[in-house]
């Protein structure tokens, strides 16, 4: 099984699309509108080294998607990372290596800057991912609801300094 990381395209849209079902996103604060969809595929389009997003392939299949993007962390810039991975490919392994490939794109992007993971509170998986990949705990926060309403995420704050 070979998975990569391909550069994000106009066609990607329905990549968010598949991964936005109450399953995938129970931890996210819910579904997005499909307005809200393209809203962030297109920033996802024209980021610039600002956000840098990719689709995750399994052996040249779409299985998600994962990428990089500014943040601040502890008032100091940094790049925060996110994964998503349809069902079908889950258990398998293809979340740890996207997410491995994410994190040494943005450690080599980052000049030094921190890497940032956040996982909901009693997202199990998300906490082995970040360990698996070698984050580090760092402390606690919370996320305002979204632009669609749902509920503030109660997060756990994962870092990686190199």
């Amino acid at each position: 099984m070979r998975v990569t990381l391909e550069p994000w395209t106009d066609a990607d849209l329905e990549v968010l699309r598949r991964a936005n079902t109450p399953e995938l996103t129970r931890h996210l604060g819910g579904p997005e509108t499909d307005a809200a969809l393209v809203e962030r595929h297109t920033e996802y389009l024209t980021g610039g080294d600002a956000v840098r997003m990719f689709r995750v392939e399994v052996d040249g299949v779409p299985a998600g998607y994962a990428g990089y993007w500014e943040q601040d962390h502890d008032d100091a810039p940094a790049y925060e990372v996110g994964c998503v991975i349809e069902p079908e490919w889950q258990g398998r392994g293809v979340a740890t290596a996207a997410l491995s490939d994410v994190v040494a794109r943005a450690v080599a992007a980052g000049g030094g800057r921190p890497v940032v993971g956040y996982g909901a509170v009693g997202n199990e998986a998300s906490a082995a991912l970040c360990r698996r990949v070698g984050f580090t705990l760092e402390g606690a926060g919370t996320f305002p609801a979204g632009p669609d309403g749902g509920e503030p995420v109660d997060v756990k704050v994962w870092v990686i300094r190199r």
